[in-house]
């Protein structure tokens, strides 16, 4: 069994699906009233029926109180990162310290090279991404003397001024699947971010895929427990139909999520449905109770190792 001991968050993937702005941006608010963590939105920049993500990160910041937002994930090769570095900044600083950064390597090539971008191999974006975020975290850096420079084979910065400052210390989080960029998570990575529904084997998966970044992490000279383990879900509902971990009366969806972060690790949940009625009750009935029973579970640990 495997527990990193972060505390749990709890939040929403929404769809920013350009033809119902409204009804997204409703989903984001009830998710902040309700008292969630997070409020994430998938970024397809080439796909005309969504919202630009960014867009939307900063209009959602500015129509909510606590909450905090995150791209699920950020498409980096349509966003330059010493550029998106800056941007990530400014939002946290005006949004008081609510922006988290999720980073992936990019997959619909033919809709990125449409947009202007590089098409690349899996392994270039992979290595792409990882230059990506060696930029974003020096120009975050603004105790180091000189400017950024990084001379990387997809992204450089020669002498690119640090700052500004952000008002917290933003998360990276990395959506990954493949050894590769599972690695890449596990030794520079705060957090690992999929998607449960494109596991191969569901949750049988994630002690294989926690192995991988647990051993790069320590390759790199980290602990495990740098690395945050997050977990899309998006086929849920509290009707006696629904399928899936997250289907069925809230019992059944607080002993999955007690067991994903006891035995599994994962510690942020982030759910699907673009539901209001199912954001509230998620937030109402399930998140407390998880919240409670493994904290209970946390401290008999602790007393009888």
């Amino acid at each position: 069994m495997t527990d990193y001991g972060h505390e749990l968050l709890f939040g929403t993937f929404v769809t920013p699906r350009s033809r119902d702005p409204h009804h997204v941006l409703e989903l984001a608010v009830t998710a902040d009233r309700a008292g969630l963590d997070l409020v994430t939105f998938q970024d397809h920049p080439y796909q005309p029926a969504l919202l630009d993500t960014w867009t939307l990160l900063a209009y959602a910041a500015a129509r909510t109180q606590r909450v905090h937002l995150s791209g699920n994930v950020l498409n980096l090769p349509l966003r330059p990162p010493a550029v998106l570095a800056r941007a990530a900044a400014s939002l946290d600083i005006l949004s008081g310290g609510r922006f988290e950064l999720g980073l992936g390597a990019g997959a619909f090539w033919e809709g990125v090279a449409a947009m202007g971008g590089r098409r690349l191999t899996a392994g270039q974006g992979v290595a792409a991404l990882r230059e990506g975020i060696e930029i974003v975290r020096e120009i975050w850096d603004t105790g180091q003397p000189g400017g950024v420079r990084v001379d990387g084979d997809y992204y450089r910065s020669v002498g690119a001024k640090r700052g500004p400052q952000p008002a917290h210390d933003i998360a990276i989080w990395v959506g990954a699947y493949k050894p590769k960029m599972l690695a890449l998570t596990g030794a520079v990575a705060d957090g690992w971010l999929p998607t449960i529904e494109y596991l191969e084997n569901g949750t049988a998966s994630l002690p294989e895929l926690n192995g991988r970044i647990d051993d790069a992490a320590v390759a790199a000279g980290r602990s495990p427990s740098d690395v945050r383990r997050l977990l899309n879900i998006m086929n849920v509902g509290f009707d006696s139909t629904a399928g899936g971990i997250l289907g069925g009366p809230p019992a059944r969806w607080i002993d999955n999520l007690v067991d994903l972060a006891l035995t599994h690790g994962i510690t942020a949940v982030l759910i699907g449905g673009d539901d209001v009625a199912t954001t509230e009750r998620f937030a109402a009935e399930v998140a407390p109770a998880v919240r409670e029973t493994v904290a209970s579970e946390r401290a008999r640990r602790l007393s009888h190792p």
